[in-house]
């Protein structure tokens, strides 16, 4: 399983309601993510909200750090890079891990990054908006 930032920030930042239910300990799947992915939800982080959202920051990273499993992924082969490139290139990351996974699942509201969910399928990664998504029992 992949998430990108946004996913993460609705979860454990916004306590989005509808993604309560992804309890992690004893779960029957695993979150996968990279040092650029870490470093980018500390990059959004640290930007700052409005004051309204009182999650601290640092126990979102914290979290992150305790139950995503880190994985560097190689970089894709160029066939695979062209046939799967996100028009927005700070979203390529999530992209790239989910096919070095496959077979997986990446979850993401990014419009760029779900319009390659057809193609993606095809190489065994399930591109789905959280609302799609379930965690298995």
């Amino acid at each position: 399983m992949v998430l990108d930032t946004q996913v993460v920030l609705d979860w454990q930042f916004f306590g989005d309601r509808a993604l309560a239910g992804w309890a992690l300990p004893g779960a029957s799947w695993r979150w996968v993510a990279s040092a650029a992915m870490r470093d980018e939800l500390a990059h959004v982080l640290g930007r700052g909200f409005d004051a309204r959202w009182t999650t601290p920051v640092d126990s979102v990273l914290r979290f992150f750090d305790t139950h995503s499993s880190a994985c560097d992924a190689p970089a894709l082969a160029p066939e695979l890079s062209r046939r799967l490139a996100c028009r927005d290139p700070d979203d390529q990351k999530f992209i790239d891990l989910a096919v070095t996974l496959a077979p997986s699942c990446l979850v993401s509201r990014d419009r760029a990054v779900l319009a390659l969910a057809r193609r993606a399928a095809a190489l065994g990664v399930r591109i789905v908006p959280p609302s799609r998504w379930t965690p298995p029992a």
